[in-house]
């Protein structure tokens, strides 16, 4: 069976010194039940930092027993060093990472010393991993902590499987793009086979990211990455459900519910919330709504107690001090404004709870009451509704949080809204018991059965199902053994055709297609081919003539300009008899278009006309080309052009030329034993259709294709030819 090895950020346990000994006490996180709920979590192995720096103060004997009790359990730590750990920590996950994520622009900060200390943080986990891994394991990397780690992990194992969760939400690109290194994190996650996310909002930010900042397509959330196939996809995480369902059979749960029952009294409905205190979870906005359902409905007053519970979370952080003293100043307020003898509304716990407080709470409590600004997921909700076994409960939920789009049968609210907030409170506490049931049932069923198990297994299941794709796009790639086939078979030949797609085969596509003009290792590469006499190099491109004869006439047997329009030998012939005439109408509409897309603009051969796109917005981009193929098709429909879109082009050309005409002519003429045509685009594929079985036709890119085999990209083409 595969080995599973889980990296996160901390390990499933935590560590402390007492007495100068170490200590290790299991966590309850809802990460670690998945995991030992899977099959494969017996042949498990979990790599993380086990919660203190390391530093000169502690003794190699005291780590090395340490080290042996973690091991025994399957537990690889991982140990940073103060140097690094309060940079990147406290720094670039903190301070840049969790406010940007969550759209708190105004708290991020973009230092370079943080970003250093983020990525020598990433190298040590890689280190340590490899120290640890096979190349048949299957490795699980969890949140924003570690986004770097896949790709340096795919350096060192190229084909091994590595899937990526993110637990928090992932911004629009707008907002991903104010980070200065966020190339090197897309990059950094691109190196993962399997993507994961909470919500499709989040997977759909990601793919739009990837568009804008690297010009990478995806179809049906597949993305084309170097010479692999990368799945992006949603998996809503759930809980333990029936830890959850069953806690109240617990004879130490029971008693907490009495105690409670006993504290509150009988009289009064219990609202309650529980969040850490965080500024991403809306709570002054909770607070103020609650202000507002007891200026707006004062028959409530002396009836209802506010539980509201705050975990202590990273006080150290400036804004996290200010949001305390925020909270203690509107609890006191509004305690003071309607409270009286023997009736405080507000009950303010600021401390964490164990599982059997925390169940007793859930299980007292009339409505849940979460209000989160922005949320990955949000499983207190889900905790929540799994406790409530009789079913009398309700839950209002702020719909910015990633559980909003499971949980429909809550009372969704927008937590800016603190009116309708308040309103939601009164239906809250009002609604009929019948009601209240229909509601539960619904959310209770569904997340039993969407659990932390089956979370789990759907995700390593797709990492499988995602590498077996990849192995059957392997399947057409020129490995080593069919390139040294085609390296003899060309050695054996004594007439050799290569027909050589120019842009994005021989040189990489540039948003000024000017640019993209010969180096000398290009140069250099093409004298050489078209030196031996048994080899006739033609260049069979969409270029126009006078560029391709400037650029590479002279070290090539033939040139194909214009897709086929014009062929030369010794001098520039053209394929056909071909008008020009029918540009004074489409040239216009070009012209408009161009007028209304930024960035975009027309090139005029001598019977194609191309609008461009490569420096256009992506979404803007999408909108266009739409609105412009079908004026284009409903315009030429009786006119003998067609209307072809390449790549980040849209050509307009006489319908009787394409390369593969003027392949066969240089084949008919040629008669090769040898044949190696390469290309990229749309307008290669005639090219690869028109050639005999025996060819060796090559795709650039992983695209479908008539192509026999594919090849990463145009350096991957040099070395070809390098090798010929």
């Amino acid at each position: 069976m595969r080995r599973l090895i889980i990296v996160s950020n901390r390990l499933p346990v935590t560590v402390s010194k007492i007495k100068g000994k170490y200590v290790i006490n299991p966590s309850v996180g809802g990460l670690a039940t998945g995991i030992n709920s899977l099959e494969i979590s017996n042949n498990c192995k979990w790599v993380g930092w086990p919660g203190f720096t390391k530093s000169k103060k502690f003794h190699d004997n005291n780590l090395k027993e340490l080290e042996k009790e973690l091991r025994s359990d399957d537990l690889i730590p991982v140990y940073i060093s103060k140097l690094y750990f309060d940079d990147y920590y406290r720094g670039f996950c903190n301070e840049t990472i969790w406010p940007l994520f969550h759209y708190f622009v105004q708290y991020a900060h973009y230092n370079k010393n943080y970003w250093d200390a983020y990525l020598r943080v990433n190298e040590i986990f890689c280190e340590k991993i490899l120290e640890i891994s096979k190349p048949d394991d299957l490795i699980w990397i969890h949140d924003y902590h570690l986004m770097l780690l896949p790709q340096l992990l795919r350096k060192s194992y190229p084909n091994i499987s590595i899937g990526f969760f993110l637990h928090i939400p992932f911004p629009s690109s707008e907002i991903f793009r104010l980070i200065p290194w966020c190339n090197e994190i897309i990059q950094g996650l691109l190196g993962a086979d399997l993507i994961g996310f909470h919500t499709f909002d989040y997977v759909r930010h990601f793919l739009e990211s990837i568009r804008r900042i690297l010009g990478h397509e995806h179809t049906l959330g597949k993305v084309t990455f170097g010479n692999r196939i990368i799945k992006v996809d949603s998996f809503p995480m759930g809980i333990d459900f029936n830890k959850f369902s069953n806690s109240q059979k617990d004879s130490i749960v029971q008693k907490n519910i009495s105690k409670l029952k006993r504290d509150i009294g009988k009289d009064y409905k219990v609202i309650l919330s529980i969040d850490r205190l965080d500024y991403t979870k809306g709570i002054p906005e909770r607070l103020e709504a609650f202000d507002i359902f007891l200026n707006n409905y004062p028959m409530f007053r002396g009836k209802v107690i506010f539980i509201m519970v705050a975990v202590p979370s990273r006080i150290e952080v400036t804004h996290y001090k200010l949001l305390k003293d925020q909270v203690d100043n509107l609890i006191g307020r509004i305690n003071g404004k309607y409270g009286k003898i023997g009736w405080v509304p507000i009950w303010y716990l600021y401390r964490s709870f164990e599982f059997d407080q925390l169940t007793a709470l859930y299980s007292i409590a009339d409505v849940l009451f979460l209000t989160p600004l922005r949320d990955g997921m949000n499983l207190v909700a889900k905790e929540y509704i799994a406790t409530k076994v009789d079913q009398n409960g309700v839950l209002i939920l702020g719909e910015m949080a990633g559980t909003a789009k499971e949980l429909s049968e809550a009372i969704i609210i927008n937590p800016n809204d603190q009116e309708k907030t308040a309103d939601a409170l009164k239906d809250a506490l009002e609604m009929d018991v019948d009601e209240k049931k229909i509601r539960m049932k619904s959310m209770r069923t569904r997340l039993k059965r969407y659990d932390i198990a089956r979370w789990s297994k759907d995700f390593t299941d797709q990492l499988t199902r995602i590498k077996e794709e990849q192995k059957n796009m392997e399947a057409r790639s020129l490995t080593r053994a069919r390139r040294k086939n085609l390296i003899y078979r060309y050695r054996k030949s004594k007439r050799a055709l290569f027909l050589l797609d120019y842009d994005g085969t021989l040189a990489p596509f540039n948003s000024r297609p000017e640019l993209v003009f010969p180096d000398s290792e290009l140069k250099k590469i093409l004298a050489k081919l078209n030196k031996n006499t048994k080899n006739s190099l033609i260049i069979i491109s969409g270029r126009d003539r006078h560029t391709l004869e400037k650029w590479v006439d002279k070290f090539t047997t033939g040139l194909v300009a214009e897709h086929g329009v014009w062929i030369k030998d010794d001098k520039w012939q053209m394929i056909d008899n071909l008008s020009d005439e029918w540009k004074e109408d489409i040239r216009p509409i070009l012209e408009t278009f161009v007028d209304r897309t930024p960035g975009s603009f027309v090139e005029e051969k001598a019977y194609s006309l191309v609008w461009h796109f490569r420096r256009v917005d992506p979404a803007l981009a999408v909108v266009r080309v739409g609105e412009l193929m079908d004026v284009l098709l409903h315009i030429t429909a009786n006119l003998n052009v067609g209307v072809l879109e390449g790549n980040k082009v849209i050509e307009i050309k006489d319908t009787g030329v394409d390369k593969g005409r003027a392949a066969i002519q240089w084949i008919s003429k040629i008669k090769p034993d040898f044949i190696l045509s390469i290309g990229d685009d749309w307008t290669d594929e005639d090219v690869f259709e028109v050639l005999p079985d025996w060819a060796f036709s090559i795709k650039v890119g992983y695209e479908p294709s008539k192509a026999r085999y594919n090849i990463s990209n145009y350096s991957e083409v040099r070395k070809l030819l390098n090798e010929l």
